[in-house]
């Protein structure tokens, strides 16, 4: 195996994308490769070829089956209260936001807002004060 190859492959016990393993799933069931010759060809080991295209068969899809470790949202629970306050103030900040939600007692931090905004497609941008001097430009007038 050469250096390229073994930077290639995912680290060991690490989560391979689902694109990754639908392709792996197709080599073997449209191609008719083998789980090995899948494995060496995607970078993966032949026994999670298998498990893939066994989970493919059985249950018609090759995502994970525990989903990704990490903390829950505290936002998530308020979804539906975060869009009606966004739906009332298009032009809410993110600032903005976390003040309301907090008067509502669901206290968040802005990169946890953030990531709830950004999952569900909706941007914002946090407006910071310009501090004149600090950048060599004068305030606008």
């Amino acid at each position: 195996m050469t250096v390229t190859d073994e930077l290639a492959r995912p680290p060991r016990g690490k989560a391979v994308d689902e694109h990754l393993r639908r392709r792996a799933v197709a080599a073997v069931l449209e191609e008719g490769m083998t789980y090995k010759a899948a494995g060496e060809r995607f970078g993966v080991g032949p026994t999670s070829v298998f498990r893939w295209a066994e989970r493919f068969r059985a249950r018609g899809h090759v995502r994970a089956d525990r989903p990704a470790p990490g903390r829950h949202s505290k936002v998530e629970p308020a979804r539906d209260m975060v869009f009606r306050l966004l739906e009332a103030q298009p032009a809410l900040t993110i600032r903005a936001l976390r003040r309301a939600l907090a008067a509502r007692g669901i206290h968040a931090s802005a990169p946890s807002v953030q990531r709830f905004l950004n999952r569900h497609g909706l941007q914002r941008r946090q407006r910071l004060a310009r501090r004149p001097g600090k950048s060599g430009l004068s305030p606008r007038a």
